[in-house]
């Protein structure tokens, strides 16, 4: 009689621990690790062409676990939403603060450089075919709006954007996708573009809670008014999709 109700009590714990640690792993997959927030507040700032915050936030990135070609990695990659001038300024900046920590006896790890692409297919079919992979729709419809309009833009689009940029394996598609919504939310004005990278975030595996997270990291970062801006987009896709 004993021996059950000791039995039924180990199994009770047992229980439990799993249901416990079950639940933790759930909340860890629905949060942003530290380095994707780190991904996201360099993204941010470079964008805003804060340097000097930059800086502080470039010194956490790598404290966080970052390696140095990731970042640089997502410093080239929002030339593409934000331009050269702040992208560049952004490769300065962490230049300075990788000199600085090697002054401090500071070692970082360098990381993996891009492999290199064996795909023999044209740069507008491979790019064609990582959109499609983003967006989970072939794209086989007439061109239509500015793809219609000014075609050879679209081309650009789809060999230089998602072929010479996404194609690199540097950074997942998440952590590109980050880094392109935190530099959308923080030029602003750009809320269909927002609105369609909010998506693909989805699409490739971002939860919403993540997403709730994100626009919390852009406050922080930014501030209010982007933050706000990116909130009101967020709901309307999240509302869509009920």
């Amino acid at each position: 009689m004993i021996m059950n109700k000791l039995l039924r009590l180990i199994l009770l714990v047992m229980t439990g621990i799993l249901t416990y640690t079950a639940n933790a792993q759930v909340d860890t997959d629905q949060s942003l690790n530290i380095k994707q927030q780190a991904i996201i507040n360099i993204s941010a700032v470079t964008a805003k062409g804060d340097l000097l915050k930059l800086k502080g936030e470039l010194n956490r990135g790598l404290d966080a676990g970052l390696t140095v070609n990731q970042i640089k990695e997502a410093i080239m990659h929002l030339y593409a939403y934000a331009g050269f001038p702040r992208s560049l300024r952004g490769l300065q900046t962490f230049m300075i603060v990788l000199d600085e920590r090697k002054a401090k006896n500071i070692q970082d790890e360098i990381g993996i450089d891009a492999s290199l692409i064996s795909d023999e297919r044209s740069k507008y079919e491979r790019g064609k075919a990582i959109l499609e992979e983003l967006t989970g729709v072939p794209e086989t419809y007439p061109k239509t709006g500015y793809a219609a309009f000014a075609p050879t833009i679209e081309i650009f689009l789809k060999e230089h954007l998602f072929a010479d940029i996404f194609e690199r394996d540097v950074l997942t598609y998440e952590e590109r996708e980050l880094v392109t919504v935190s530099v959308l939310s923080s030029i602003g004005g750009v809320e269909p573009m927002l609105r369609s990278h909010l998506n693909l975030c989805l699409n490739v595996g971002l939860t919403p809670n993540q997403l709730q997270q994100f626009v919390g990291v852009i406050k922080s970062s930014v501030g209010k008014k982007e933050a706000k801006a990116a909130q009101k987009v967020l709901d309307e896709i999240l509302n869509s999709r009920k």
